[in-house]
């Protein structure tokens, strides 16, 4: 992704939340530091532009929320590795943060950084303004990181006090980086003026971003027989458009499928709490000998789990142990689900879960969840097959910006046998010289829906992911729409 500076022109730029120390030298500090969570990065829709702020006190939290939601963007919170205290923060004693800003040596340890620095173009860094500067601890950021070729545009707040030379100051410590002229706020900026100073910025992205993914459309052309191709996540993060689906797949059976799968050249798995087998898609996913970072996993939890969320994902985790979660849904609608989705977000933040999303939402209960949630789902896993074609819900999520995925793409439950034998899918089969199957995962991905079909039998696997070398004329989607049965099996 490519980075232009241009005059007078950004789009879909963002900061984050964040919740800052607003001190000045004439600015005591009185509230007491708010407690950190671990770091990021959490992500937004912007999958290129990183917010890395540090925060004590909370005041600039409501000024990085309104911009965060008037755009979007991946956040990462700079935190020291011995957290500041009140004590520390009293400007009238010699605290802690008096004497690292006499020193401008100082560099307190942090206790790390954001993973996959290198995709972001763009990068805001927010910080308080403490004593006409920016803390010594953007410094140890700045210095244990490569921005090389990145834009930087700091921003600060304080009660009085403006930004000062405290961005310039910053310059040499990330020389190689280019720098924008920063913006100090105050605790009360009405929306209205974060608005204004977003769009005046001099940034724009391509046109042809992955992060301005289309949906609706999948870049079929560039896969190719035993590798599909991947789509941009409003996360940040990749995933490849074919994927394994495990359910029914147990013990031995299923360690070995996923293998041969990955073999094959799968490389996204999906599992889930119900299906009891977190454990060996773990297991295939380690014995594979694909590096784990190339396999993109997907799991579920199910309502029985909301209550007690953190112990349904610390489960989750403990039994894939994979190290993090590439994907986690809440498989349906039910009670607690928003408790459930925010417990996800914060093992997001915790760099636990990469990216969280839904199964099973259709338009009312989409757009009723997306109002109570912080991080917009990536994706969605509903029924989707040519006797039930989701021809309202599909379009309707995909403009929400979010992704689409067919679980049972082949009919499942009361119609895989009937659909894998209908007599229009059969001819357009025999048409290109390929199973009805495949057939029908073209149909899906043509329409820009994520398939995920499960089998444990290799050539299944690989008929199932050679799909890239034939394309659908128009009037064989058609035909195929015209299939539509409204007939909806899922029972939730």
């Amino acid at each position: 992704m490519k980075l232009h500076i241009i005059s007078g022109l950004m789009t879909m730029l963002s900061l984050t939340a964040c919740a800052s120390c607003t001190t000045t030298d004439d600015d005591p500090i009185t509230e007491n530091p708010a407690p950190d969570p671990a770091p990021g990065p959490e992500p937004g829709k912007n999958g290129n532009i990183l917010v890395a702020y540090f925060s004590c006190t909370g005041t600039t939290e409501g000024i990085a929320e309104g911009i965060a939601n008037i755009t979007g963007a991946s956040t990462f919170r700079i935190e020291a590795e011995v957290p500041y205290t009140a004590a520390d923060l009293d400007y009238n004693s010699d605290c802690r943060a008096n004497r690292e800003q006499n020193n401008p040596k100082s560099r307190p340890a942090i206790k790390g950084m954001p993973d996959g620095l290198d995709r972001y173009d763009v990068v805001f860094l927010g910080y308080p303004i403490w004593w006409g500067e920016a803390p010594r601890i953007i410094s140890t950021f700045l210095e244990s990181g490569d921005f090389k070729g990145k834009t930087i545009v700091p921003f600060c707040t304080s009660h009085s006090s403006g930004l000062g030379s405290s961005d310039r100051n910053l310059h040499s410590l990330a020389p190689d980086a280019v720098w924008i002229p920063g913006r100090r706020f105050a605790g009360n900026t009405a929306k209205t003026e974060l608005e204004k100073w977003v769009s005046g910025l001099d940034i724009k992205f391509d046109t042809d971003s992955d992060s301005d993914m289309d949906y609706s459309k999948f870049p079929l052309s560039e896969g190719k027989n035993g590798q599909a191709p991947t789509i941009r996540l409003s996360s940040g993060y990749d995933m490849p458009v074919v994927g394994l689906g495990t359910y029914s797949l147990t013990g031995d059976v299923c360690v070995n499928s996923v293998k041969s799968a990955i073999s094959l050249g799968f490389r996204k798995i999906d599992t889930a709490h119900m299906y009891g087998n977190e454990v060996e898609v773990g297991r295939g996913v380690r014995e594979s000998g694909v590096p784990r970072e190339e396999i993109f996993v997907a799991t579920k939890l199910y309502p029985n789990q909301y209550g007690n969320p953190e112990a349904a994902i610390d489960e989750c985790l403990r039994k894939l142990d994979l190290g993090y979660v590439d994907l986690m849904l809440l498989h349906h609608p039910g009670t607690n689900d928003v408790k459930a989705y925010k417990a996800m977000e914060r093992y997001v933040r915790e760099g636990k879960i990469r990216s969280i999303g839904v199964s099973c939402y259709y338009i009312k209960e989409i757009d009723e969840f997306i109002r109570q949630v912080d991080i917009k789902p990536v994706l969605v896993q509903n029924e989707v097959h040519p006797y039930y074609q989701d021809t309202d819900v599909v379009p309707h999520i995909q403009k929400l910006g979010i992704a689409v995925e067919a679980w049972y793409p082949l009919g499942g439950r009361g119609h895989q046998k009937e659909l894998l034998n209908d007599p229009v899918l059969t001819e357009i089969a025999m048409r290109h010289g390929k199973s009805v199957a495949q057939v029908i995962l073209r149909w899906d991905l043509q329409r820009g829906v994520v398939v995920i079909p499960g089998s444990s039998n290799p050539d299944h696997m690989k008929e199932n992911i050679s799909i890239f070398d034939f394309e659908l004329s128009d009037e064989e989607m058609a035909r195929i729409a015209a299939l539509n049965r409204n007939e909806k099996h899922d029972w939730y």
